[in-house]
């Protein structure tokens, strides 16, 4: 074999690889999961379990499955998907900024769900969220 025609073949078969992983992956579905929807029942969360002491006062918030639960004022509670729609991180909710940021890459959402700052593509799914006495139902 000539040393010019290893050479080429050699920055042929290298190139090819570098480049596959760019090739596959860019017909992959870069929409994240957006987790499960609660059972058509709905799902319920007991104020008074340990795992949900935040939201007993106006500003905290709570994880439940895919969800993040929010106290947004005395009587008002929110729920949304905790997934971002861009690459699919957890939120978190900014009780000072009353936004929910995406540690990731930046993203930004208002209480309601609708994207202020990007990449994200999406708003956060919202879920109807009743409160009866210290148990909230969430369909």
């Amino acid at each position: 074999m000539e040393r010019r025609k290893f050479f080429r073949d050699f920055a042929l078969g290298g190139s090819l690889l570098l480049t596959a992983p760019v090739l596959f992956n860019s017909c992959s579905n870069d929409t994240p999961d957006e987790g499960n929807p609660p059972p058509s029942g709905g799902i319920t969360v007991d104020l008074t379990d340990s795992n949900f002491t935040a939201l007993n006062t106006v500003g905290g918030f709570a994880y439940t499955g895919d969800i993040i639960i929010i106290r947004s004022s005395d009587s008002v509670y929110v729920a949304l998907s905790k997934i971002c729609t861009h690459q699919g991180c957890t939120v978190s909710y900014n009780s000072g900024n009353n936004n929910l940021p995406c540690p990731c890459h930046g993203s930004l959402y208002t209480i309601n769900g609708t994207v202020v700052n990007g990449p994200a593509p999406d708003p956060l799914k919202r879920y109807d969220v009743k409160k009866n006495g210290n148990i909230l139902t969430i369909t």
